[in-house]
């Protein structure tokens, strides 16, 4: 880049760059509303595909429980990570740290075979029945380690002399959690809860070792109809399941903003008095 602006060789990596990862979703969404049964001719615009998948009874049941199965998991994962991120960030020194900080971490690293796999001989090892609530379990294990890295790098940038002073006023050390710093962290938090919920609706593997019968997501379903040939019902669901992602980052974001917004205004109606 120079002084003038971006070059052409950055703009034209820059669109390449763009077009290998979004063309072949946009791809995916007008052909969606393809009026044709054949997938790679364009037969005309048409919603019938759409109309198709609210009469196909297995898509609703696997949208369901991954609904399900993404909100419980989400919220789990973002109790338990912020409680992770917290001893992290606030606790150096205690018996077992590097340990602890590992096993957080693990998932991050771990390949997702290897987590279900080990998942389901945990399961059967204790005697869980397959379902949904071991899917649940195996989803919240995945999704927690990336909540508590995104709290505990807005946690570290806190000064813990908050809630010193709030102590120091009477609170106990969880009010003075709740009541100073948690709304300092709450859009960290969130964010957490909306990375989560998105890796539990896009999540195949993992729940192909830890779901039983009766507690099929969505990806799975997908993936089987994909194997037997892609067909534009399935064009629809992907487009559907695309939107709902989309829509739930942009409020996040949104929300997220506001926040952010509001509390800079607060410090600096806080500092001029």
């Amino acid at each position: 880049m120079n002084g003038r602006g971006p070059s052409v060789f950055n703009l034209v990596s820059l669109a390449l760059g763009f077009a290998f990862l979004y063309l072949p979703i946009l791809i995916l969404v007008v052909y969606s509303f393809n009026a044709s049964q054949l997938v790679t001719v364009w037969g005309g615009f048409s919603t019938r595909w759409y109309g198709a998948v609210f009469r196909n009874q297995q898509f609703l049941d696997a949208a369901w429980v991954t609904l399900r199965v993404a909100v419980l998991s989400a919220s789990a994962a973002t109790v338990l990570g912020t409680l992770a991120a917290l001893a992290l960030a606030r606790y150096n020194r205690f018996p077992g740290r590097t340990l602890f900080s590992g096993m957080v971490a693990a998932p991050l690293v771990m390949p997702e075979v290897i987590t279900g796999l080990s998942l389901l001989l945990l399961f059967v090892a204790v005697g869980f029945d397959r379902g949904f609530w071991t899917l649940t379990i195996a989803h919240t294990t995945l999704t927690l380690s990336f909540v508590a890295v995104v709290v505990q790098s807005r946690l570290v940038s806190v000064d813990p002399r908050l809630e010193e002073a709030a102590q120091d006023l009477g609170c106990t050390p969880a009010r003075a959690f709740l009541l100073v710093t948690l709304p300092v962290i709450w859009p960290a938090v969130a964010a957490g809860w909306m990375l989560a919920f998105t890796l539990s609706l896009d999540d195949l593997v993992i729940a192909s070792f830890t779901s039983g019968p009766g507690a099929n997501t969505l990806p799975m379903r997908i993936y089987s109809q994909v194997r037997l040939g892609v067909t534009p019902e399935i064009n629809a669901v992907s487009t559907m399941l695309i939107s709902v992602v989309a829509l739930g980052v942009i409020a996040g974001a949104v929300v997220t903003r506001r926040r952010e917004r509001r509390r800079i205004a607060d410090e600096r109606l806080a500092a001029g008095a």
